[in-house]
Parts: C-alpha cells; structure tokens; sequence
C-alpha cells in the first residue's frame, strides 16, 4: 500500500501529487467523527456504482430505433445574454476540469479502492444495526408546524453500557445519564468525548462527539448570534435550499426565493477575529448573479476563490457528459473573507491564502448530500484554533460543528450508520 492510499483509508482524502486536485470519501471523512458507530457506506452511496462492462453497448429495442429515426433535428439553440455568460464560464472551468479527471483516471491504484466503496467497509464490520430502508423517515419540517412542536421532546443517552439479563436473554441496555430537551428552537449539545444514540418519538439518532445542533426555521436562527462577538464563528459553510426544479419535482426538500437568504445575519454571526464562508452554488447563471451582486454584499463578504466538485461514479467516469449544458457534471463551492465592520485585516492576514480553482473528486451520495469540506479549509480559517464552525442548513451533523437547519438530524438517523 503506498503511502497516499494509507492516508486516504485513515483521513478519506486523496491527494494527487504537484496538483490542486483532491479525492474526497465523505464516508471515511465523515467517520472521523465518531467513535462508536460509523457511517453506513451502502446506505451513503446508493447511486452511481452501477456501471456497464467494458465494450458492452447499450441494448436498444427495435422500436426505439424507429422512433429516432423519425424523430427530426434539433434547431442549434441560441443562446440569450444570461445563457452565453454561463457558457463562457464552463469554458473557463473546462480544461481545469478534464485535467483533473485525467488525473484520477491515471492513480490505477486509487480506482481500484473507489470501485468497493459502498461495500468494503459494512462487509468488513458484518454488522446489521441499519434499520430497514422501507421504514419511513421522521419529516421534521412537518413536524415543526404542528402545535404541539414546543412539546416534543428528544433524548439523549450518555454513557450506554450492557447489562446482562437476569433469565438468560438479550443484555438490558443502561445509561449513566439520560436528557431530555425541546428538540425545537433550542440548542441541543453532546459536549462529551464519546457519541451519544438519542431518541425521538419512534426513531433514534447519533449525535457525534462535541456537537450541536439547532433545529428552527430561518425566523429563528437569530438565536444563535453569541452575545460576544468572540464567541463566532470562524468558519461558516452554507448549502441553502435553493429554488430547483428537481428538488421541487421529486419532493426532495423544501425550496426557498433567493431574496429570503439575504436575511441571514453573517455578520452577526462571524467571530471578531472573521471568518471564511464557503457557500455552495448551482450553475444557474441567475443565481451566480445574484449572489455576486446581492448576496455576498448584503453579507459583508469578500470573495476570494472558487472550488469546483465533479461528480464521478465508481469506475472514475464523470455521472454526465461534461458539456451537457443544463445537467453539468460538477457544482462550485463560492469562498469568501467575512469580517465585522470595525475589524481590521490583522486576523485575516494570520490566515493561509486560498488557492483559487482548486477542484474536488468525489461519487455523490444520497440527493443533496455534499461532499465534507471542513478539512479542506481549516488552514485558511482566520483567527484561533481550533476554529468554531457552523453549517446553515445542514442536513446532518459534525464532530466539533454548530448544525443549523430544519432537518439537522435527516442523515443522523441509525439507518444510515452501522455499529463500530
């Protein structure tokens, strides 16, 4: 095993030599959280690793074939202002792009690893705590609207131990410590060391290691601005629910009007010594524009670099052809300098500089799940360490990470973990 491929099983990153390009295993980056579960790989990645032997052409029927013969050719598209703007931007990112997936396709050694990723971990751990696929998944959102929502309750169990059974049956499960908390509009903490199994109405959730999370809708998350400003947050990564098609279509999640993110209180929430703010992005040109020109200066924030992720499957094949012009292959990550207005550019400068145009490789998980950045970024993180970190609009949490959102807990069910 070389030596990259060693830090790659122990971090989940892959480091291409001489190159701004890394590989990224969310489920290995993400397992670094926790000490007693870890997260399920078949149930993080359940596209994008069925893929056709080599030489095998698709079959097509004899039908099908009739059919594109009468269907007629598309007139070229002309492309309007906004379309062209967009276009002259893929160009731009292009070379960069396929450059780095030549990269991949050449670690022969790292290709063999991505083909087992789904499998290679559960199989290993033979363990089958996952709860069942079928069963449905609490909705958080619509919970939240009920009346009775400032009376649910969620729990927390520290310090769970086995004790054997009296009569010769399955040990009891016990715990040192239980909690019990409003799971809504409050700040629920596991300040410990260890991960802690919670439980809500009929499901359980894993909390990991020296986390919270807050569960509200935006009108809410005016409550987590500290009373300090030495008590922000240095590093501030936000993956909004953008207006989508898709995701309004396949009922993914709720969607939100661009002009509700200006609300957001970044200022606020940025540490006196700043902050770096990493803001994920679609390729719509409307939404580039509008964060450019309304977005980050409502947010008092300074752009300074963009990152790319392309999307593979596991035989290192990008999921779309890299010029299909409204399903693109890859989705930027937007990096941006935050500082409150009477701060000087000392803590900033402290920071390391951001290479602009570094590119991310990783096989997309569930819907919507982004690939983990935080060990990307912490080197260019201002002020002291370790950083505080918050995520807007998360959809699961992180060891050491404020996670806010209305669905913070939706992938910290048990069904998406197995036990260590």
């Amino acid at each position: 095993m070389t030596d990259k491929l060693s830090t790659f099983f122990d971090s989940g990153i892959y480091r291409f030599e001489n190159s701004n390009v890394v590989f990224i295993d969310p489920v290995r980056a993400m397992n670094r959280s926790y000490t007693r579960f870890r997260v399920s790989p078949s149930a993080y990645y359940p596209r994008f690793f069925e893929s056709k032997p080599a030489g095998q052409e698709s079959k097509v029927s004899s039908n099908s074939r009739k059919r594109k013969r009468k269907e007629k050719k598309k007139k070229p598209h002309a492309l309007n202002e906004r379309e062209k703007i967009a276009d002259q931007r893929h160009q731009e990112a292009r070379p960069l792009l396929l450059k780095a997936h030549e990269c991949l396709m050449r670690e022969t050694d790292l290709l063999d690893v991505m083909s087992n990723l789904r499998s290679d971990f559960d199989s290993s751990r033979g363990c089958g705590d996952s709860v069942s696929p079928g069963v449905p998944e609490q909705s958080f959102v619509e919970l939240a609207r009920v009346w009775q929502a400032p009376l649910y309750e969620i729990t927390l169990n520290f310090d769970q131990h086995e004790k054997p059974n009296a009569d010769g049956g399955s040990p009891i499960m016990q715990y040192s410590e239980q909690r019990v908390l409003p799971i809504f509009d409050n700040l629920v903490l596991n300040e410990t060391g260890d991960d802690v199994e919670a439980e809500f109405l009929n499901s359980r959730y894993v909390i990991p290691r020296e986390s919270s999370f807050y569960m509200s809708d935006l009108g809410q998350i005016h409550n987590l601005i500290p009373a300090d400003s030495g008590c922000g947050f240095n590093l501030i990564v936000i993956d909004p629910p953008w207006e989508n098609g898709s995701a309004r279509q396949k009922s993914r999640y709720p969607t939100l009007p661009n002009r509700y993110f200006l609300s957001l209180p970044i200022k606020q929430l940025t540490h006196t010594d700043g902050a770096l703010l990493a803001l994920w992005v679609t390729n719509r040109e409307k939404l580039r524009g509008f964060v450019e020109k309304e977005l980050f200066p409502a947010w008092g924030v300074r752009y300074v670099a963009s990152f790319y992720w392309l999307k593979v499957k596991a035989d290192g094949s990008m999921i779309n052809d890299l010029d299909l012009f409204h399903h693109r292959p890859y989705e930027c990550l937007l990096l941006g300098q935050c500082h409150r207005e009477a701060m000087d550019s000392k803590c900033l400068s402290k920071s390391k500089p951001v290479q602009d145009n570094q590119i991310i490789i990783s096989i997309p998980g569930d819907y919507s799940r982004k690939p983990p950045v935080g060990g990307l970024l912490m080197d260019h993180v201002p002020g002291f360490k370790p950083a505080r970190c918050i995520e807007l609009f998360a959809r699961e949490m992180i060891s050491g990470w404020t996670s806010w959102g209305n669905e913070p807990l939706h992938f910290q069910e048990l069904r998406y973990f197995v036990r260590d």
